[in-house]
């Protein structure tokens, strides 16, 4: 997440609160893209598309980076390690808050479409 984490809960609170964001980030930019989309002629579902892969990343970016960072990235040293989760709030939950940002996200652009973009324009 683009923003400082120290005020998030740890374990499932921090999960859930992840997933309230990603939900109201989801709802705004799948509103914001189908009517901006509306008026350009895109389709339902490249709004659809792009609003959950942008607030996945908004919401869930650094922790996605992170986890990938510790699966796959070459740690030189002990130190170098140690400083890197450091800098992770909840190192241990890390794989649950991503999961929870793509839940929430599922949850948010699936609401706003459910709302507002079935309906049929005048």
């Amino acid at each position: 997440m683009p923003y400082d984490q120290s005020w998030m809960g740890f374990g499932v609170i921090g999960g859930l609160e992840v997933a309230a964001i990603a939900t109201v980030v989801g709802f705004l930019l799948f509103t914001l893209l189908q009517r901006l989309g509306r008026t350009q002629g895109w389709s339902q579902g490249l709004a659809l598309s792009w609003a959950y892969m942008v607030s996945v990343l908004l919401v869930g970016g650094r922790d996605l980076w992170d986890l990938f960072y510790f699966s796959y990235g070459r740690v030189q040293s002990l130190q170098l390690l140690q400083a890197k989760l450091a800098e992770v709030h909840d190192p241990d939950n890390i794989g649950l808050r991503v999961l929870f940002a793509f839940i929430g996200a599922f949850i948010g652009v699936g609401a706003s479409y459910l709302l507002f973009a079935r309906r049929r324009s005048p």
